[in-house]
């Protein structure tokens, strides 16, 4: 699509982009891509290739978690990696003053002050993945390894622990819900 063409949300995307050396081709879907499933079935890829970029504040100030679209974030872990007492997601508008972009729509890079960035390292499975270029109708595709130099993020787990990752630890996931307590973190 020529850039001539796209919001100016896409557009500021595209030339962040080029500013670190990045060529993208960005895709509009009409229907939207809101959400990482929505993302995935009009790309035509795993949702697990879909970049979610998540804002959290913290009491340290926001941080932009990059996680796979399968996975859902656990404060806690991003609380242990930033060595942070809260964390909580951001509201619509903390997240928009926090990157300059909307919920749905949040790039992984480009945004116009510096933000603190973590990422899934489920992502690191992936030759490629698709994340947000500015609008819930946008995206792009981006390397691994492109995400990683152009987000100048820290690769970490962020992820909130699967049923057999907790079964592999001896079971105490399952052994706390039958009791009916939390399971463990």
């Amino acid at each position: 699509m020529p850039m001539s063409e796209l919001p100016k949300q896409a557009r500021n995307v595209l030339e962040a982009a080029r500013g670190l050396g990045l060529e993208l081709d960005v895709r509009e879907f009409p229907g939207g891509v809101r959400t990482a499933p929505d993302a995935a079935r009009a790309v035509g890829c795993a949702v697990e290739q879909i970049v979610k970029s998540l804002v959290f504040m913290t009491d340290g100030g926001p941080v932009l978690v990059l996680t796979s679209g399968g996975n859902l974030v656990d404060p806690g872990r991003v609380a242990r990696q930033l060595g942070a007492a809260n964390v909580r997601k951001a509201d619509a508008d903390q997240a928009r003053a926090a990157t300059g972009y909307a919920i749905g729509g949040t790039p992984p890079f480009g945004h116009p002050q510096p933000i603190q960035v973590l990422i899934d390292r489920d992502l690191a499975g992936y030759d490629t993945l698709w994340a947000a270029a500015g609008t819930p109708r946008h995206v792009f595709a981006i390397s691994y390894r492109d995400l990683l130099r152009a987000s100048g993020g820290r690769v970490c787990d962020v992820a909130q622990q699967r049923a057999t990752e907790e079964k592999s630890r001896g079971g105490a996931a399952e052994s706390a819900i039958i009791r009916g307590a939390k399971s463990p973190t």
